[in-house]
């Protein structure tokens, strides 16, 4: 069974979740919306699920124009919050040779995040949740964000894609995040990182990321290795995935796309190695089209 056949045969829709920051990702060739949790929840629609996004903007153009922008893009916003007192978020994005850095504006209305009686009845009834630990670095979005988490099913997915920016992470947060997720997804400088940071030996990636799967009993993780694909560990099995060719364009968002389809699978219960197969195909179309929030077409996924 192929991936292009899952999408001919399952017709189901799951409610996903993304928690944490939206904000303009400013290029030198203009602006445009981002935010990883943005990301994710237009990808994941754009694959046929009903997203939302949970964050929060200002009480300024910016936040009106976010908010309409993601409205047009199909990214679900009926969730995000308006903060009176603090602005929408932005990002300075520097491009070299298709690779980003970033410089992110602190004190911004995402790190002010709020548990509101409908944020608590979206998360009692969502089937995922995806978040980072960005948009952790405040201990106000941080409670909220935890709050959240401990009040979906047993059964919803809690997705940690753990996104390091700069030093806006800590052993604490990265602990109890681990502890929060049953689903982890990280690169493989991060990998090498947290394995070091929580004493996981490992000669190579495979055993580093099971170390770090069964130290915090998360039942499926997946590291990505850019241009060489991806591991994805279950319960069970390991699933190893090759690079796919693509012509990259820039990877801004190309993280959160591989992350929404990977979540995708795992909702419907697919067979891991096809699950990260299509993973890679849709991170590698996103990486291969400008911006974070290409238009989609599955028929023209890289194979």
């Amino acid at each position: 069974m192929t991936e292009t056949i899952h999408h001919k045969t399952d017709s189901r829709q799951f409610t996903i979740v993304g928690i944490g920051e939206v904000l303009w990702d400013v290029l030198p060739t203009g602006k445009m919306p981002g935010g990883a949790p943005a990301n994710f929840a237009y990808i994941s629609k754009k694959l046929g699920d009903a997203t939302v996004i949970a964050s929060r903007v200002g009480s300024d153009p910016d936040g009106d124009e976010l908010i309409t922008e993601l409205a047009k893009c199909g990214a679900a916003s009926g969730k995000i919050q308006i903060d009176p007192d603090y602005p929408t978020g932005r990002v300075e994005v520097e491009l070299n040779k298709g690779i980003p850095s970033y410089d992110i504006k602190q004190n911004v209305a995402w790190d002010n995040l709020q548990l509101t009686e409908d944020w608590l009845d979206l998360a009692q009834n969502c089937d995922a949740i995806c978040f980072g630990t960005l948009a952790q670095r405040d201990l106000r979005s941080r409670e909220t964000t935890r709050k959240m988490l401990d009040s979906v099913s047993p059964t919803c997915l809690k997705i940690f894609d753990v996104n390091l920016r700069l030093d806006y992470f800590s052993f604490e947060l990265l602990n109890d995040s681990l502890d929060l997720a049953n689903v982890l997804k990280l690169n493989r400088e991060e990998l090498i990182l947290i394995a070091e940071m929580f004493g996981i030996d490992g000669k190579d990636e495979v055993s580093k990321l099971i170390g770090l799967k069964n130290k915090f009993e998360i039942e499926t993780a997946c590291v990505t290795l850019g241009g060489e694909g991806s591991i994805l560990v279950s319960v069970e099995n390991v699933a190893i995935s090759s690079g796919i060719k693509i012509n990259a364009i820039d990877t801004i968002g190309a993280g959160d796309a591989f992350t929404a389809a990977l979540t995708h699978g795992l909702l419907r219960k697919w067979d891991i190695e096809d699950t990260n197969k299509f993973a890679n195909r849709v991170g590698g179309f996103v990486a291969s089209r400008k911006g974070a929030m290409p238009k989609i077409d599955l028929a023209l996924l890289p194979v």
